[in-house]
């Protein structure tokens, strides 16, 4: 070729990944099912480097030489180019569009690009805004009807300011408006630094939903003319559940019931080569004139739609040695990424999102960060992540990382000449602090030797303690937000108050509802309590009591009266209360014109047990509290309640008054749970030293075992090519890409299963909602979302461990999107199997498992 060895190196692996994975250079050999075919001879040779001279010089180029790169890119560049390659490949082996030529004569250059024209219009493929002028001082107004708050106009600002394509740390209150804010900086940055297009990621699939329609609301705000509102991807598992996705692709029929894209792959590459597998899309996700392109939808692609709202499983995933993790950079690249609610990701998932980081810093990415409750180490693991990668650094600290000095505050960060350039800036917030009212309502905590029988009794005086403070909360009306920390606790609560208030006043949600009716439900609770739902007297209910498991903890936008809250890490517990009186304008009800917060799930004694002279040990908390969250950080969560409600102290949040500024209070709060310095009282300090061994040896335990996952390893992080990246490739569990959300997020995720129901022996299948399908469960076209709407997903455990032995039923086996499902099958009452476990589903409470009698109940 004549090029230098520099460029060499970095070029062939890009060919050689066009399968999905990178190898190293002495493992690239023929593969063996090509029975030697594709190592040919001498001819073979000279024919290879023909086509490639005559293909150079069709191109315009003089020769090969002529084509030697000036420079070595960053990875992250040749990433982005790598995904493109499998792009195009997969396009060109796409037999639709690109049928085979029967005679040799036939083929030339400009026969090809005729053929190549005409797929890439019938493919539909199409950018994003292009060039995109800079928005003016008015567009804020024109794209959300409002005058911009000063924290957003802090924002935008810190967009026009930066000096290059970096990141933005925006931490604001709950319910001030930082997702508007972003979308404004993503068009401020997108207009600057040329991007194309903007990913939004969210948390939970159930915080994508709303957000998809908050960005095709504000694309279509922009008045381009060019219907970009329409251009949007959902990418999530549940997408087929929201009624404005469906809306984009209602009707758009299958081809032969399946992607209408095959390729082959004749000589020896396995699995999913062509991004064929998995369950990508739904029936009825042919994409037209009226939504994203189909070739999008396919396995794999998503990312690469030029507008996407999803889970933040599809940035994480991008920092992972999984198969063909090129086409998620390459979707990534050239967009602006908004992440929300970072501070939801825990220690594992925290690789995940620091190594994308790094490779979207090298890739010169724009990212906005948004969080209510960042902790001061998040904060600074995310800023030296994103600049270490753009100045391809192994490791970079930055010395002079300014604390914020308010709140609402920005951090910019971006990569000069010089090095690093960070800046901070802060501002008041909208409205004025509430002074949220503190009060512990404690309940018996039975010990870890307590009988069933003994933690049944200690939840009925629980429930009972719940109903009582809410029946004299609520006697004059208002709305309140329960919150459990686990799905027993809150059936069983819902239970005892829908017995004293009835069905009607009291609403469930929880993640062991199947999908359609959690989807419908939060729609209702977000319809009635959310910020376009009726004022009162308008249709805001008189009084109800939703009670909900963690689902309400982030992006779930409803106003309440009242909160009564399970206690939880003290981040987690402001994203509660941002619940709590969250909409200005609101007529509260007599008695609940001030906010107030009851905590539960834990002891009595709080406030005595943190008197100076106490030696008794810190609170005791529920099981499932301390198994989800660990006793360290709710021991320093009790103790600054407790210091809150202990008469004549304080640190500054409230004063010993049993108030919490809010949301002035936050940043104090989060820094001193999540700090060094001693906070609890000493006659806590035994316990809470031993709590922090074994909480300290858990996360190093669960940041490890995120390493065998992450895209590049320690010590390669500075490498130069891209040879060898997938030493260890990470693959999709039964060759669905869901398997790969057990990389990304640990702990026990639980199998998710399809309930359907079968009366008797030889009777008919039928779904969660009565529709017969087939004695074998043969499902027509018009009952597939209803079959999949009665998804669920198990506790993690030994009922999941069960449940790994179900399989799809017999008329699902070659079903695009069921051939994976695992059928669980209800008798006519709800009851089902499960090994030696039984499980029943109720309409209104959902999922419950009765574990057998050797295994302890969670």
């Amino acid at each position: 070729m004549g090029w230098a060895e520099r460029h060499v190196a970095w070029v062939w692996p890009l060919a050689a990944g066009h399968h999905g994975v990178f190898p190293e250079e002495d493992a690239v050999q023929p593969p063996r099912r090509g029975k030697g075919q594709l190592q040919g001879g001498a001819d073979w040779e000279v024919a290879q480097a023909g086509l490639l001279e005559r293909v150079t010089v069709e191109l315009g180029f003089g020769g090969l030489a002529e084509v030697q790169p000036v420079a070595v890119p960053a990875r992250a560049v040749q990433l982005h180019v790598s995904g493109l390659i499998v792009m195009a490949d997969w396009i060109a082996s796409d037999k639709e569009h690109f049928l085979g030529l029967p005679d040799v004569s036939q083929v030339s250059m400009k026969g090809a690009r005729e053929r190549a024209g005409l797929a890439w219009t019938r493919l539909g493929l199409r950018g994003g805004w292009g060039a995109l002028a800079g928005p003016g001082p008015e567009a804020f107004r024109e794209r959300f009807g409002v005058e911009a708050r000063p924290s957003q106009r802090l924002v935008m600002q810190a967009a026009r300011d930066m000096e290059g394509p970096g990141l933005l740390v925006v931490e604001a209150p709950m319910g001030e408006g930082k997702t508007k804010a972003a979308l404004m900086a993503a068009e401020i940055l997108a207009a600057r630094f040329g991007a194309d297009g903007v990913f939004v990621g969210m948390p939970t699939q159930a915080t994508s939903d709303p957000m998809f329609g908050q960005v095709r609301a504000w694309l279509q705000a922009l008045g381009r003319g060019d219907d970009l509102a329409s251009q949007v991807a959902l990418l999530h598992g549940k997408r087929m559940f929201n009624k404005e996705w469906r809306g984009l692709v209602e009707g758009r029929e299958r081809v032969g019931g399946e992607f209408g894209f095959a390729g082959v792959d004749e000589f020896g590459c396995e699995g999913d080569v062509y991004g064929m597998g998995g369950q990508a899309r739904g029936v009825g996700e042919r994409s037209g004139a009226g939504g994203p392109a189909e070739w999008f939808l396919g396995a794999k692609r998503g990312l690469l739609c030029p507008f996407v709202v999803g889970t933040v499983d599809q940035l994480l995933l991008a920092a992972t040695r999984s198969r063909h993790v090129m086409l998620r950079m390459a979707g990534l690249a050239g967009k602006v990424v908004v992440l929300d609610e970072v501070h939801a990701a825990d220690v594992y998932m925290s690789q995940f999102l620091v190594e994308g980081l790094r490779w979207l810093g090298q890739a010169g990415v724009p990212v906005v960060l948004l969080s209510a409750t960042l902790s001061p180490g998040q904060r600074r693991e995310l800023v030296e992540a994103y600049v270490a990668g753009a100045g391809s650094r192994e490791e970079l600290r930055l010395e002079a990382l300014p604390e914020p000095g308010g709140y609402p505050s920005v951090t910019s960060a971006w990569s000069a000449v010089e090095g690093p350039c960070v800046r901070v800036d802060s501002c008041e917030g909208w409205r004025p602090d509430l002074s949220v009212a503190l009060a512990v309502c404690s309940e018996p905590v039975p010990g870890p030797r307590a009988s069933r029988v003994q933690e049944r009794q200690a939840q009925e005086e629980a429930d009972v303690a719940v109903v009582d403070l809410l029946r004299a909360q609520l006697e004059g009306g208002g709305c309140a937000l329960v919150v459990r920390n686990t799905v027993a606790r809150a059936q069983s609560l819902y239970s005892a108050l829908a017995g004293v208030f009835g069905a009607g006043e009291v609403m469930l949600l929880h993640g062991r509802l199947a999908a359609g009716a959690r989807a419908e439900r939060t729609e209702r609770c977000l319809g009635l309590l959310g910020v376009s739902g009726p004022g009162v007297g308008e249709g805001r209910p008189r009084r109800l009591v939703v009670v909900a498991t963690q689902l309400a903890e982030q992006s779930f936008d409803v106003d309440v009266d009242l909160l009564v809250s399970d206690v939880a890490p003290v981040d987690l517990l402001l994203q509660r209360i941002g619940r709590l009186h969250r909409h200005g304008g609101r007529v509260r009800p007599p008695g609940l014109v001030v906010p107030q917060v009851f905590l539960t799930g834990l002891g009595g004694g709080l406030v005595e047990g943190a008197d100076a002279g106490s030696v008794c040990g810190g609170p005791a908390f529920i099981r499932g509290s301390e198994v989800i969250y660990g006793r360290h950080l709710l021991l320093r969560t009790a103790a600054v309640v407790a210091d809150a409600l202990r008469p004549g102290s304080g640190c500054g949040s409230g004063s010993g008054s049993g108030v919490w500024q809010v949301p002035g209070g936050v940043p104090g709060l989060v820094a001193a749970v999540y700090g060094d310095e001693e906070l609890v009282p000493a006659g806590w300090r035994e316990d809470a030293g031993a709590a922090r061994v074994e909480w300290e040896e858990r996360q190093r335990e669960r940041a490890q075992s995120a390493v065998p996952f992450l895209l590049t390893r320690r010590g390669d992080k500075e490498g130069v090519t891209l040879a060898g990246l997938h030493r260890v490739a990470v693959a999709a569990s039964g060759g669905a890409e869901g398997g790969l959300d057990g990389v990304v997020r640990d702990g026990e995720m639980g199998e998710e299963v399809v309930l359907v129901v079968r009366e008797g022996e030889g009777e008919v299948v039928r779904t969660l909602s009565g529709r017969a399908l087939s004695v074998n469960g043969d499902v027509a076209d018009e009952l597939i979302d209803d079959v999949l709407a009665g998804t669920v997903r198990l506790p993690g455990g030994p009922a999941s461990s069960a449940a790994a032995a179900l399989g799809p039923l017999p008329g699902w086996v070659g079903h695009p999107r069921l051939r994976y499902a695992r059928a669980l099958v209800l008798d006519g009452l709800g009851w089902g199997e499960l090994g030696e476990h039984r499980v029943h589903y109720d309409d209104v409470l959902g999922l419950t498992v009765e574990l057998a009698q050797r295994w302890p109940v969670r």
